[in-house]
């Protein structure tokens, strides 16, 4: 199957290029490297099942060029911005980068007659709903944040494309993504500031955001596993873990790693770190769990596995 990963120089989209290439698909990657890295992808460049090209996918010509020289069975879309605090001071990043993406995409789908899509959503749909079970069919959805609200705005446009077009759509929402390749996010951060200042870290908040972090193949997984839904429409799963991680525990964490034993944490107060930043949620994944999957790490595990990659690789 000729595969497209829209997003696919990313952290998420990489790895999920690995995981194609490895099951024997080909797999057309589109990345504009905003955010993902030709680092990402550079051990994948002579690989005959692999082919890359730069665009912009929320620029029509650009994406659609793409699509008419390739036309793909199925697209994975995990072009986004998703540096949420970045977007908090300019909603026009969210506007092109994760709402106007998935328009342009859709619309080559249609052009296309092309199928199968997998689309990366968010928790952050949800919105500030810390005291409820969030599940797929009954929670509300109210987004604080540009970024939730571009993802669900994009969900609204999967559900109206796949209705009209008899397209399968595959929807996970995940809460936060970590793992190898991280370029943002605590975990990046706080390796980052404490390299510079060994002595001394500044966290966002008060330190008691606690929330689900997955490792990044646990999700890749779930996607190979539940990509071929079968069912015109679309499909809507929520995906995480066992267990949560709040932030100080994080940097903790990161501390022991590094053999740091006299650091100095400051805060910046307030519930949240950012404007727009849920404290904290809980998912209900009984309906993933019933359909057979479940994540290998455990929160805390996957926060652990995570730091020691990242300060290999660094």
């Amino acid at each position: 199957m000729k595969t497209m990963v829209v997003g696919g120089a990313g952290f998420i989209g990489s790895h999920l290029c690995d995981a194609l290439l490895a099951a024997g698909e080909e797999v057309v990657c589109v990345d504009d490297f905003s955010l993902g890295t030709r680092e990402n992808i550079a051990h994948l460049k002579e690989h005959p099942g692999f082919k890359i090209y730069e665009a912009d996918a929320s620029v029509w010509d650009r994406i659609h060029s793409v699509f008419a020289a390739e036309k793909p069975e199925y697209v994975f879309h995990l072009a986004a911005n998703s540096d949420i605090q970045a977007s908090a001071s300019d909603p026009g990043v969210e506007y092109k980068n994760t709402y106007t993406t998935t328009f342009q995409i859709l619309s080559c789908m249609r052009e296309y007659g092309i199928k199968k899509l997998f689309f990366a959503s968010t928790s952050a749909v949800y919105g500030d709903k810390r005291e409820e079970r969030l599940d797929e069919e009954t929670a509300g959805l109210a987004p604080i944040s540009y970024y939730g609200a571009a993802k669900l705005g994009s969900e609204a446009l999967i559900s109206a494309f796949s209705y009209m077009n008899d397209m399968e759509a595959l929807v996970f929402r995940f809460p936060n993504v970590i793992g190898p390749r991280l370029t943002h996010g605590v975990i990046f951060d706080f390796i980052q500031k404490l390299k510079t200042d060994p002595g001394h870290l500044r966290i966002l908040g008060d330190g008691k955001q606690t929330k689900p972090y997955i490792y990044v193949c646990d999700l890749v997984d779930a996607i190979m596993k539940f990509r071929d839904v079968h069912k015109t429409g679309m499909s809507l799963y929520n995906v995480g873990v066992q267990g949560e991680t709040d932030v100080k525990r994080i940097a903790d964490m990161i501390c022991m790693e590094m053999g740091l034993t006299a650091v100095e944490y400051s805060y910046t107060g307030g519930e949240s770190g950012w404007k727009g930043d849920v404290p904290r949620f809980c998912y209900c994944m009984d309906k993933i769990h019933a359909a057979g999957w479940r994540a290998v790490y455990t929160s805390d595990e996957a926060v652990k596995k995570t730091i020691q990659e990242n300060l290999k690789r660094q």
